[in-house]
């Protein structure tokens, strides 16, 4: 999970690579993934001089991934990318996250009791706090940056909208985290509650349809971005 592409993506390491690395004692858990050099894992089954490289550079360059997609990467039982997110953008950092009673957590938008309840218990775990206070150390970003503030805005706060069709100037994926980032709501389906779709080329007919039938805006990708801008 932490090193998959929507966590820590830390590219050239699969699961099979750390489960080889943890098999022969290199490491432990995650944090110590960042204190593995070329020299420790060069010359490993079929790992020569030039993978081993890309290796420990895609370890450093997750160094840089934010905030939000490392709390998701902590593994955090019931912590999808979306309650990620809401954690990134309501906590500065990992330490007011550590800190946090259950009344503070509740009342983040779709935090409820279970889910804070295990945010709880991952934290009262003193070997689970161990291994984010050595995370913290490797460099990688339990904080919010300046970058990260300024992506987060109100302007789609309380609404729910739906993506459908091919885009141009960014993937489904991507337009999806613009939504979340600017306070509104990914939903699957289209009914009277969606606030508006946002539609790309060839969107399904019986969307189109039903789109019409509920009265429900239709904006495209333009529209879209100049709303957010």
């Amino acid at each position: 999970h932490f090193i998959s592409r929507r966590a820590m993506n830390i590219d050239g390491l699969g699961p099979e690579t750390v489960d080889m690395f943890y098999r022969l004692g290199l490491i432990k858990n995650t944090a110590d993934l960042y204190r593995l050099t070329a020299d420790d894992i060069k010359g490993l089954d079929r790992m020569g001089e030039k993978s081993a490289e890309n290796i420990i550079n895609g370890i450093n360059q997750s160094k840089e991934v934010p905030f939000e997609r490392v709390i998701f990467a902590l593994g955090i039982r019931f912590v999808g990318e979306t309650v990620a997110k809401k954690i990134a953008k309501a906590f500065k950092n990992v330490e007011e996250l550590e800190n946090a009673d259950l009344e503070t957590l509740i009342s983040i938008d779709e935090i409820g009791e279970k889910i804070a309840q295990s945010i709880l218990n991952y934290f009262s775990n003193a070997s689970n706090r161990e291994l984010v206070r050595r995370l913290r150390e490797t460099g990688l970003q339990l904080y919010r940056t300046e970058e990260d503030l300024s992506r987060y805005t109100d302007k789609l706060a309380g609404q729910s909208i739906v993506i459908s069709g091919v885009f141009t100037h960014h993937s489904r994926d991507e337009y999806k985290d613009l939504i979340e980032k600017h306070g509104g709501k990914n939903v699957g389906s289209i009914s009277a509650k969606t606030s508006f779709i946002l539609a790309g080329e060839n969107m399904g007919p019986a969307k189109l349809e039903k789109a019409n039938k509920l009265g429900v805006k239709i904006m495209n990708e333009e529209e879209f971005l100049k709303l957010i801008s």
